[in-house]
C-alpha cells in the first residue's frame, strides 16, 4: 500500500523527510547546549540560566518526535520473540492489537489530550520558570507527535490489509 507511487508514500516522505531534519537540528542545538551548561558551570562558576531548562524541553521534544519516527519505522518495543513463535494468523491479530492500541492512544491521548493541554496552557498564560516562555508552545510536541503517531498507525494497518506489513527489509538480518 505504501509502494514507491503511491499517493501516501508520497505523503510520508514529504512528512518524515523534514521530521528527520528538525529531530537532527533539535539534537545538535541539545548537545551544543549541555556542553555550554557544563563548560559555565565548571569554567566560569555559574550555570548559563536558560541552558538547563532548554535541554529539558528539547529532550522532551527530541523523545516524542524521535519516538514517533521509529514507530513509523517499525522499530518500536515488542515482544518480538514470543510473536514469532506464533503461527502467521496469530502474528497477523497480534499486528492488528498493537496497531489499533497504538492508534487509539496517538488519537486520545497525544491528539486530544495534547492540544487540550496546548489551549489549556495559552489561556491560563502559563510560562517556563527561568526562561518565561510560553508552555503552551513547549507542550506543542505532544499533538505533533500524535499526528505522526497516528499516520503512522494508519499506514501499519493499511499494509497489515494490504499485505505488506510483514515484509523484512533487505538490510533486516537473517535469522
Amino acid at each position: 500500500m505504501t509502494g514507491d507511487g503511491s499517493l501516501f508514500a508520497k505523503i510520508r516522505v514529504a512528512l518524515v523527510k523534514p521530521l528527520e531534519w528538525v529531530l537532527i537540528v533539535a539534537m545538535s542545538i541539545l548537545v551544543l547546549d549541555v556542553l555550554w551548561g557544563v563548560f559555565t558551570r565548571y569554567a566560569l562558576g555559574s550555570q548559563a540560566q536558560f541552558s538547563e531548562e532548554l535541554a529539558i524541553y528539547l529532550l522532551v521534544w527530541v523523545s516524542l518526535l524521535g519516538a514517533a519516527l521509529v514507530f513509523g519505522e517499525k522499530g518500536h518495543l515488542g515482544v518480538d520473540y514470543f510473536v514469532k513463535k506464533m503461527d502467521e494468523g496469530a502474528q497477523r491479530i497480534a499486528a492488528y492489537c498493537v496497531e489499533l492500541i497504538a492508534l487509539a492512544f496517538s488519537v486520545y491521548a497525544l491528539l486530544i489530550g495534547g492540544i487540550s493541554l496546548v489551549s489549556k496552557a495559552l489561556q491560563d498564560g502559563d510560562t517556563s520558570p527561568a526562561n518565561g516562555w510560553p508552555m503552551g508552545i513547549v507542550y506543542l510536541a505532544v499533538p505533533i507527535s500524535g499526528v505522526f503517531f497516528t499516520l503512522f498507525a494508519l499506514e501499519h494497518l493499511l499494509e497489515l490489509m494490504s499485505g505488506t506489513y510483514f515484509k523484512k527489509s533487505e538490510t533486516e538480518p537473517v535469522e
